[in-house]
């Protein structure tokens, strides 16, 4: 009998053990926090080394990842995507691993995001440069626009030639803030200004982007900005090519601070950084304090310092910075509002000519 009494009393024991450890399974803890977490991203088909907006959302990631003592590839890591057939795939192999947010690069990834949220009601999934309106995904954006409008002031004031040039990667949206922005900053320092515009229909064509920059250059523009990913990199190519042979000609970078890309031949102006860097982290650690912001759009600006021209701007004059400061000042204050789409572009530069 005492035996038996025995028994069952180890065994509540063991029952009651069994019952606590259930009640913080998943590594969260009563507050809310989590002891532990995962998180992964996916890159567009630019990939994590396009020195530009991948490679920004990386770096992030892995800051986030070496503050917070995770280790990488199995608390943090990115897939990277070859094709637009590789998102769901890749998003979907994650929320498997059972990571605790996944991040979609990029506004091409918008319909993938949503199908796999769709999929997966209890993952956390988060989405740069686009909107998906589900709750179990947070919609991550940035004010480009005004970000291109300061380097489009300091490309109006610094041309020789009084002309520049801007070239794009995909026609959208997203692209077109960068573009009536850029051409908005340089209108109002500098209203003869030619601007040529063009697309390369590829985040990750550098042979395209190399071919419109000789054009650009050829047609005498001294400053292309791009706004292209990976399809930059040959920007960047034609330029060094073209200062080597004693032409004086510059990149303004984009999305992360593009000055390596432009050494040795040092052709990088300066760079529209937007800080996909800051984003990352700052959603990876709400998920980490058990804050995942599910179902909201995040928004970031001039006046949240996270966009803007980069550190590296050394060959801007002091009068040209200071006529930045200006114009910042005035974005942040509501007297400026650049222009995202054609037509808003149209009434500010109408505007500017009354």
């Amino acid at each position: 009998m005492k035996k038996r009494v025995l028994f069952l009393f180890a065994a509540m024991l063991v029952f009651g053990t069994v019952l606590a450890a259930c009640g913080t399974s998943g590594g969260g803890t009563s507050n809310g926090k989590k002891d532990g977490v995962k998180v992964a991203m996916v890159t567009d088909v630019g990939g994590v080394n396009d020195k530009s907006f991948n490679q920004s959302a990386w770096e992030g990631l892995q800051k986030f990842g070496k503050d917070f003592n995770l280790k990488q590839n199995t608390d943090y890591k990115y897939l990277q995507s070859t094709s637009s057939n590789d998102y769901e795939p890749n998003l979907t192999q994650l929320i498997q691993q059972k990571y605790d947010l996944v991040f979609g690069i990029g506004y091409l990834m918008q319909n993938a995001v949503k199908n796999v949220a769709e999929r997966n009601k209890n993952a956390h999934l988060a989405i740069v440069d686009s909107v998906v309106d589900a709750p179990n995904v947070v919609s991550i954006n940035f004010k480009e626009e005004q970000g291109s409008f300061l380097v489009g002031v300091v490309a109006g004031l610094m041309t020789k030639t009084n002309k520049v040039g801007f070239i794009g990667g995909i026609d959208s949206a997203l692209i077109k803030k960068f573009e009536n922005g850029f051409k908005a900053g340089v209108k109002s320092v500098n209203p003869k200004a030619q601007i040529f515009t063009q697309y390369a229909g590829s985040f990750d064509a550098a042979d395209k982007g190399q071919a419109i920059a000789a054009t650009f250059y050829g047609k005498g523009a001294d400053i292309i900005y791009h706004a292209s990913g990976a399809t930059g990199n040959g920007v960047f190519t034609e330029a060094k090519t073209r200062k080597k042979n004693g032409q004086n000609v510059w990149v303004i970078g984009v999305d992360r601070d593009q000055y390596d890309a432009g050494l040795p031949e040092d052709v990088t102006l300066t760079s529209m950084v937007k800080r996909v860097d800051r984003a990352v982290y700052d959603v990876s650690k709400m998920v980490k304090d058990g804050k995942f912001p599910g179902g909201k759009t995040l928004e970031f600006g001039l006046k949240d310092d996270a966009v803007g021209l980069s550190e590296h701007h050394q060959h801007i004059p002091e009068d040209v910075l200071k006529k930045v400061d200006e114009y910042k000042s005035k974005i942040i204050s509501g007297e400026i509002t650049p222009p995202k789409t054609d037509k808003e572009y149209k009434q500010f530069v109408a505007n500017l000519n009354k």
